[in-house]
Parts: structure tokens; C-alpha cells; sequence
């Protein structure tokens, strides 16, 4: 079992940082997007959520982006998810304990593992200080992450099964996260009243460390250990991974709004860009089945037929 559980943690990790690094580095190589001129844009720091576009001759003036407002907004949306706090209240209420029994869970085996680390260097709870308050902040965390985590997955699978504007939306891999995150909840919340200090959990991520043998661990720690490798290595490739392209979304399309002044790197794109064919097929767009070009539909005048009548 030692060898076991040892090589399937090492594998999870590996197919995590591959995966998550090749679906970044996809992120980052992703074609320019299609400019989609939306406002407010907080760095503009405009209170009325205007544009640096609106000044006169503004390509010849230096910009001053704010960033502390472009954190000022994502920092609420990302822990809060404030957006869906004022559009949808209803889901926020299960949709909000859950991401944030995501982040406190996050925590709690962040701070398992900082305490791993001072074991190794001899400093264990009741012997150090130091220890003890890294123990304390792990099992805050985590329990809390657990409880709200699990009210949070279960309230979501409840409405996915009988909200009408959710259910045409819902696929069964969605039921299938949920409940494996609920499960993962479950198991780590009768961990800890097992081993309140999560001691066993923190022996565990030592061994993995120093190649000591692990520590011998009940049922209860191998399931929720399985479960928990077992998503570990399935995360890069879900769409769960929004909470990494939400950044790209944000930064990278709905708030770039850097002037084209004759920069040749974003001229060459463009360029490649605007030979691609349209595949889009709304009739107003004017594709004619794939056979123009981007520069062909964005040159022409689709009103030219009525202005020769």
C-alpha cells in the first residue's frame, strides 16, 4: 500500500502541472481577440465608465492605467462572485459557500503542507509555537472549507435538478463534479473528527518529501486521499479551470484597449487574422458560406446594394 499511494501521488501531480502548464501556455498563444469595445474598463479609473478613446488626439498621449481598480474589481468577483451575487441571487446563494469552501480547503492543505515542511525541520505542534499556530490555522481552514464546500455542492446539484432556467444547461458531468467535490468534503470533514490535528495527513505529506515510509492511515484517509488525487489529476482538464481564463477574459479581452499606433508585432497579427476565413454563418455577416476572408467582410459595404438603388 506504501508504494501504492506514494506513486499514484507523485503521478497526480505530474499530470496536474503538465496539464494545467499546457492548458496556460494555450492561454497565452491564443489568437488576438476581436476588440470588443465594452465599458466601464477600471483601469480607466473614468468614474462615469468612460474611455481614454473619447480624448482627443489620445493615441499621442501617455496612458496611466489604475491598476488598484482593475484589483478593486477582481478581487470582489473572485472571492465573492459579486456579479452573480446582483444578477442571480438565487444561485449565489449555494454557488458562494461552495467556491469559498474551494478557496478554504485550498487553504487548509496549503497550510498541511507548511507544517509538513517545519516537521521536517523538527518543529511539531506542542513543541513549537510556530507549529501549533500552523496546526490551528490548517484545521480552521479546512473544517470550515469542508462544511461550506458540501452545503455549498449539494445546494448546487438541488437546483441543477429543478431550477427550469438551469436544467437545459446542465450537463451530467456537471452532477458528476459536484458530487465528487461533495464527496471529497464528506471525507476530509470525517478525517478530521478521526484526527482532529490532521496529524496523520501531515505525516503523510512528509513522507512524500523525505522518501520515508508514510505513516500508517485508516480507511477513511486512503478514500478521501483517492478521491482527492483522483480530481487533482482530472482538474486541468475540465472547464473548472475558469478560475485561471477568468484573468485571460478580464486582462486579456474585455479590458485591453491598447491603441494600435503602428506597433509591427500587433500589424503582422492582424494581417495573419484578417486572412482567416469567416465560418461564422449569420446572414448579416455576409461569410457567403466560408468563401471571404475577415478583411473581405470587415472592407466591405453592406449597404452598397441600397445605395445603388
Amino acid at each position: 500500500m506504501d508504494i501504492i499511494l506514494r506513486l499514484l501521488t507523485y503521478a497526480a501531480g505530474v499530470v496536474f502541472v503538465v496539464a494545467f502548464a499546457a492548458k496556460l501556455l494555450k492561454y497565452f498563444t491564443m489568437p488576438m481577440h476581436v476588440r470588443w469595445e465594452l465599458y466601464p474598463v477600471p483601469h480607466e479609473g473614468k468614474p462615469y465608465g468612460g474611455s481614454f478613446f473619447e480624448e482627443v488626439d489620445h493615441w499621442k498621449k501617455t496612458r496611466h492605467k489604475d491598476h488598484m481598480a482593475q484589483y478593486a474589481f477582481m478581487v470582489p468577483e473572485i472571492l465573492f462572485i459579486k456579479a452573480l451575487y446582483e444578477d442571480n441571487r438565487r444561485l449565489w446563494y449555494w454557488s458562494f459557500p461552495f467556491h469559498m469552501g474551494l478557496y478554504l480547503s485550498i487553504g487548509g492543505l496549503a497550510f498541511l503542507a507548511v507544517g509538513a515542511i517545519l516537521s521536517i525541520w523538527g518543529l511539531t505542534p506542542g513543541t513549537s509555537a510556530l507549529a501549533s499556530f500552523v496546526q490551528a490555522l490548517t484545521q480552521v481552514l479546512a473544517v470550515i472549507g469542508f462544511i461550506l464546500g458540501t452545503i455549498g455542492a449539494l445546494g448546487l446539484v438541488v437546483m441543477r435538478l429543478t431550477d427550469k432556467a438551469l436544467i437545459d444547461h446542465t450537463a451530467p458531468i456537471d452532477f458528476m463534479n459536484l458530487i465528487w467535490l461533495a464527496a471529497i468534503f464528506v471525507t476530509g470533514f470525517l478525517v478530521w473528527m478521526r484526527d482532529p490535528g490532521f496529524d496523520v495527513s501531515r505525516q503523510f505529506l512528509a513522507s512524500l518529501l523525505t522518501f520515508r515510509p508514510i505513516p500508517e492511515m485508516t480507511g477513511l484517509h486512503v478514500i478521501n486521499l483517492l478521491l482527492f488525487l483522483g480530481f487533482w489529476a482530472y482538474f486541468p482538464f475540465t472547464h473548472m479551470t475558469h478560475m485561471v481564463s477568468k484573468y485571460f477574459m478580464w486582462d486579456k479581452v474585455k479590458w485591453d484597449d491598447a491603441p494600435n499606433v503602428g506597433d509591427p508585432g500587433m500589424d503582422s497579427k492582424i494581417k495573419k487574422y484578417l486572412a482567416y476565413p469567416v465560418t461564422w454563418a449569420a446572414p448579416h455577416v455576409g461569410a457567403e458560406g466560408g468563401r471571404k476572408s475577415w478583411a473581405d467582410v470587415a472592407t466591405a459595404n453592406p449597404w452598397a446594394d441600397e445605395e445603388k438603388k
